[in-house]
């Protein structure tokens, strides 16, 4: 079955690339807690990994990651990189997989957007504006239940 290419770019990841994004996150994850990669750079950090997006053939897994505290995010991403290799083939004895995917990483930077968008909802132009769309919305609730009641009344 082909896909068409409007549809592949338009659509979301496959379950497939869900399901094996998943494993490739726990196992990584399990990996770094156990400190199974000896590099002291490495192991002087926790790094949580909060997403793994698997590229639409499973070669390549781009594995977001967060080091606890926000800390030092370059040289985590630079020892994580440095020792993807280890962490490959660490990952291929863990994981029944026809290829294991290699691996790249990235600082995650959903728990910022999040906290953006939270001070975003929080502020008082906001606040202004969702007290004004509730007001419109009670007095229309209003004027359609009278319309309705007018009409059943006919």
């Amino acid at each position: 079955m082909k896909r068409g290419s409007q549809a592949g770019a338009s659509a979301g990841p496959s379950q497939r690339q869900l399901r094996v994004g998943e494993l490739v996150r726990h196992a990584l994850s399990d990996i770094l807690s156990r400190g199974d990669i000896p590099d002291p750079a490495l192991a002087r950090v926790l790094i949580t990994v909060p997403e793994v997006r698997m590229s639409p053939d499973l070669k390549i897994a781009t594995c977001y990651v967060m080091p606890l505290g926000g800390k030092d995010e370059t040289g985590v991403i630079k020892a994580l990189a440095t020792n993807a290799k280890p962490l490959r083939g660490e990952l291929g004895r863990r994981l029944e997989l026809k290829f294991t995917p290699e691996l790249r990483f990235r600082i995650d930077t959903s728990f910022e957007e999040g906290a953006r968008i939270d001070a975003l909802l929080r502020s008082p132009d906001v606040a202004r504006d969702l007290d004004h769309e509730n007001d419109e919305d009670r007095e229309s609730d209003d004027d359609a239940d009278g319309a309705t009641s007018k009409g059943d009344e006919a």
